[in-house]
């Protein structure tokens, strides 16, 4: 059920009608190859370079009528866009109408605008849209959820007028328009329609903010009159993640303004085993889509191997030490000593559920997550350093291989091709993803697995 499900998703019919708003409103040519179309990729920071790596691969192995447009994010800011995002790279999206990108890292300092909110902005990317599906033969505590996030990407709390009224007070400005709220409730119905899904629920805390979401609200009211077909609802905010929690096949497609959005469709990921599983594609007027992996960037793990802490064992007075690294005859492999064995098997409490029965330190330690477990006959396991981003939970380990998880930016990358309308070509790829993680010989740490992303990559190719 959950391969049916996730094939069918992104979709729709290609005798669809156009809703008043230019969707899919595009001129796909190159100056080079006019059997070719040209898309902007932005690689990104961290392991998004290996992780852009990994579709190029796929793209070309698919035979994807792709050109690739690349820019990288500045070393400093360019005066034109305020931003570490060059004037050429925004003027590529514009131009190509089609882009992909990868994790970003905003630069620490003061003064620095997030470059993900710089995109949504000076592109106006007014929808962000997230689906979320079980994949099949990867266990999660759901089984089936199908479901898609459409989260307002332009104004509410991100709008960033913020300010300090005086000493140790500050007011942030929450701006809802009807133009902003109209335009991602024609495409959340629209995009229902479309795709063969039944209803619609507008997520909200009108109740307390009666002028702000009150007018989201109606708005979203004024644009269900247009769609009959497809049911129509309102959700209070809370009471909707508490049903998600409960029960996720309760909705369908949700609707909500800009943090509402963040805020579900990361606890949405979470259902379906992370947000490096999750696609997303960013939706603006005049046909534009810039598909992106929502994951951070993850600069522990990029381009290097894992050389963190390992299992040590120690008597009474050495507590907590830490063990071997990699690349030396200390290296941690092997078979684990019994008492280690013992450990595992005592303190499944406080370790994730998804720990697998291994007999190598390297495949046992990305999944204790980062919690620290205290051990048996004066053992300790290692307390674990967290990665910094939601998508992996394997942490800082001895394997000798390159580690980032593709599959987020992947399956946005298909989103792309179902927007380009090369429907046989997301079709072949996502397959061959789906088929990849389903068999479950080659997944990376965080899927349960311990292969490299080469490795996963070269999977996928051999499904294609």
């Amino acid at each position: 059920m959950a391969l049916q499900i996730a094939k069918r998703l992104l979709r729709s019919p290609a005798n669809s009608a156009a809703p008043s708003i230019r969707f899919l409103d595009r001129s796909f040519t190159s100056e080079s190859n006019s059997n070719l179309i040209r898309a902007t990729l932005f690689p990104g920071d961290g392991i998004g370079p290996e992780i852009a790596e990994s579709v190029r691969q796929i793209f070309k192995v698919a035979e994807v009528p792709i050109e690739w447009e690349e820019h990288y994010v500045g070393k400093e800011i360019d005066p034109r866009t305020n931003s570490f995002l060059t004037w050429e790279s925004l003027e590529s999206v514009r131009r190509n109408k089609v882009g992909l990108k990868g994790p970003m890292a905003t630069p620490i300092g003061k003064g620095h605008r997030s470059l993900n909110l710089t995109l949504r902005k000076e592109l106006n990317l007014y929808a962000n849209v997230r689906p979320c599906y079980s994949l099949p033969g990867y266990k999660t505590r759901y089984d089936d959820v199908n479901l898609i996030t459409i989260r307002e990407n332009t104004e509410g709390e991100y709008s960033g007028l913020e300010h300090q009224v005086v000493r140790g007070v500050v007011e942030s400005l929450k701006i809802i328009t009807r133009q902003a709220s109209l335009r991602v409730a024609e495409y959340a119905f629209h995009y229902a329609k479309t795709h063969g899904r039944e209803r619609v629920s507008a997520i909200h805390k009108a109740n307390i903010m009666q002028k702000t979401d009150g007018l989201f609200l109606k708005c979203c009211r004024e644009v269900a009159e247009k769609y009959p077909e497809i049911k129509y609802e309102e959700v209070v905010i809370d009471n909707c993640c508490m049903m998600l929690v409960k029960n996720p096949a309760l909705f369908d497609v949700l609707v909500m303004p800009n943090l509402y959005g963040d805020i579900i469709s990361d606890l949405c990921a979470g259902l379906i085993g992370g947000l490096g599983l999750t696609p997303s594609c960013n939706i603006g007027e005049g046909g534009i889509a810039l598909a992106e992996a929502v994951h951070g960037s993850a600069p522990d793990i990029a381009g290097k191997t894992w050389t963190g802490q390992v299992f040590h064992q120690g008597g009474p007075s050495e507590g907590l030490l830490p063990g071997s690294h990699c690349g030396g005859d200390n290296g941690a492999k092997g078979p684990l000593p019994p008492v280690i064995e013992k450990v595992l098997e005592e303190s499944k409490d406080v370790m994730t559920d998804e720990l697998p029965k291994t007999t190598s330190y390297a495949r046992v330690i990305p999944f204790l997550g980062t919690r620290e477990v205290l051990a048996l006959s004066n053992i300790k396991v290692a307390s674990m350093r967290p990665i910094g981003h939601a998508m992996a939970s394997a942490t800082d380990a001895c394997v000798g291989i390159n580690l980032a998880n593709p599959t987020a930016l992947l399956l946005s990358s298909v989103s792309m091709l179902r927007h380009l309308e090369l429907h046989d070509k997301a079709d072949r790829i996502q397959d061959a993803i789906l088929k990849t993680i389903a068999e479950g010989k080659y997944r990376t740490g965080d899927l349960g697995g311990t292969a490299s992303t080469t490795e996963f990559t070269n999977a996928i190719c051999d499904h294609l």
